[in-house]
């Protein structure tokens, strides 16, 4: 049986490790500095090139006018490119700039050794207890996502 405050021990550490990536990262990155909900809209696009703002709104789990806000910054800044939808005409359809490949490919090398030179200090059990953990977090992140297109 897990102790009553584990949800909350478990979420504060997820919390926790992901602010410290983040604010590490953003000190390391050239400017402009890009904000996680950019970012993650960015990560978005461009895994699925051509998605269109409200479906992006849903996947984020933000508005869809907080997606647009977002949407105007990052193609102001050159990493996003609106197009037609051909679909609907009144929709449009996001696209990944290759300023924005080179950014997150940047963003991805210096999170990957980050994470790396923390983890090598760790002892061999703690690693591999990170190790193990990933499938029940990927499950659990799933889950989440799951529930939130549920309601």
């Amino acid at each position: 049986m897990e102790p009553e405050t584990f949800p909350d021990e478990l979420a504060d550490a997820l919390v926790g490790v992901q602010r410290l990536i983040r604010r590490r990262l953003r000190r390391q990155m050239p400017d402009p500095r890009l904000r996680g909900a950019e970012v993650e809209l960015l990560r978005l696009v461009e895994a699925r090139p051509g998605v269109g703002i409200s479906e992006a709104a849903r996947d984020l789990a933000l508005a869809a006018n907080s997606v647009s806000t977002l949407v105007n910054q990052l193609a102001r800044a050159g990493y996003l490119t609106r197009e037609t939808d051909p679909a609907d005409r009144r929709a449009a359809r996001l696209l990944p700039t290759a300023a924005a490949g080179e950014r997150l490919g940047e963003w991805r090398r210096r999170r990957a050794e980050l994470v790396r030179r923390q983890v090598a200090r760790l002892d061999e059990a703690d690693r591999q207890a990170l190790h193990a953990a990933i499938p029940a977090l990927r499950k659990l992140a799933d889950t989440l996502h799951e529930e939130a297109e549920e309601s």
